[in-house]
């Protein structure tokens, strides 16, 4: 029995060295599931990483080996430029002065060069009011706004004795044309066009919101017509500038430059003025809901304490 016990026992068979170092592994270090499922995950960062990183370093080497392109493309500094230099150098066609006082005192003379050529409807304008030719001018009118960059001459009015007289002499205070000028200096001018000294027209309101849609009832029939928020410029208020004011070329026809007097001009802008309050919360929850009182405090903005007049003008020859 113990013969045949023997024999049926298989022989032991050495195991191979790996198999042995593998067997006293597995026998002598326990891994718990959660450290078994780090070292996975993070054996599938690596191999998702390296997988990654591969294909990047092979195209930043496809790059480096293409040839750099060298088309024929001008860059936008160096394409010769289509445009006209409007806003320096312009020349100057006829010359204007205007006399000014604060309160009653005056300060000086201002003279204006106007740039015939290039602005010969708003130069032509700005002429005949000063000079008198439409039946009204500046004399006697007064700066209304008083800005850190410029001041501004309030015009005239489209209404009552200014617009009776220039009608008596055939003028009218139409603006088409100085639009159409201030569009095309617009699109030929380079850069900053309401420069320091600059003297420009007002011809549109930026700050004018659009006309509204409204429905009309015409001859039995309902019509959509537009109705005009606020009131157009009529093309008699002007400014001069005495920094750059890039501001106000969304909105002024420049039509000359100041020769002499910006001294006087200077004086001018140091007069007191009505502080904005615009930043003032209950300013804007008044114009947020259209609140009038709102609309005049701020017309009253920057205006001048002291009265600023021309009380004299005219063409120099």
């Amino acid at each position: 029995m113990q013969s045949s016990a023997q024999f049926l026992q298989p022989p032991a068979t050495p195991l191979p060295p790996k198999q042995i170092q593998g067997t006293s592994i597995s026998k002598c270090s326990k891994f718990s599931r959660r450290e078994l499922a780090m070292g996975t995950s993070s054996s599938l960062l690596v191999l998702l990483g390296s997988q990654a990183i591969e294909p990047l370093s092979i195209s930043r080497a496809r790059a480096d080996e293409l040839p750099p392109d060298n088309d024929d493309k001008i860059e936008p500094d160096q394409e010769p430029s289509r445009k006209i230099e409007y806003c320096s150098d312009q020349n100057v066609t006829k010359q204007a002065f205007l006399e000014v006082s604060v309160d009653g005192e005056p300060i000086g003379r201002i003279v204006i060069g106007l740039y015939g050529d290039s602005a010969p409807v708003g130069s032509s304008r700005f002429s005949n009011l000063v000079s008198g030719a439409a039946g009204v001018s500046y004399r006697r009118k007064e700066f209304v706004r008083i800005m850190p960059n410029y001041v501004q001459h309030g015009g005239l009015r489209s209404y009552g004795v200014d617009a009776e007289l220039a009608k008596s002499t055939g003028r009218t205070m139409v603006i088409d044309n100085l639009v159409d000028e201030w569009e095309k200096q617009s699109e030929m001018c380079q850069g900053t066009k309401n420069v320091a000294s600059s003297v420009s027209i007002i011809v549109r309101d930026p700050s004018k919101p659009p006309p509204k849609m409204k429905l009309v009832a015409r001859g039995g029939k309902l019509e959509i017509d537009q109705e005009e928020v606020g009131k157009d410029v009529n093309g008699t208020e002007f400014t001069i500038a005495l920094k750059d004011s890039p501001e106000l070329d969304a909105s002024a026809l420049v039509i000359g430059r100041v020769l002499e007097g910006m001294d006087v001009v200077e004086r001018i802008g140091q007069v007191k003025t009505v502080k904005e309050n615009t930043s003032s919360p209950y300013f804007r929850a008044a114009k947020l809901i259209g609140d009038k009182r709102a609309v005049v405090a701020e017309r009253g903005f920057n205006r001048p304490y002291s009265k600023v007049k021309i009380t004299n003008c005219g063409l120099m020859e």
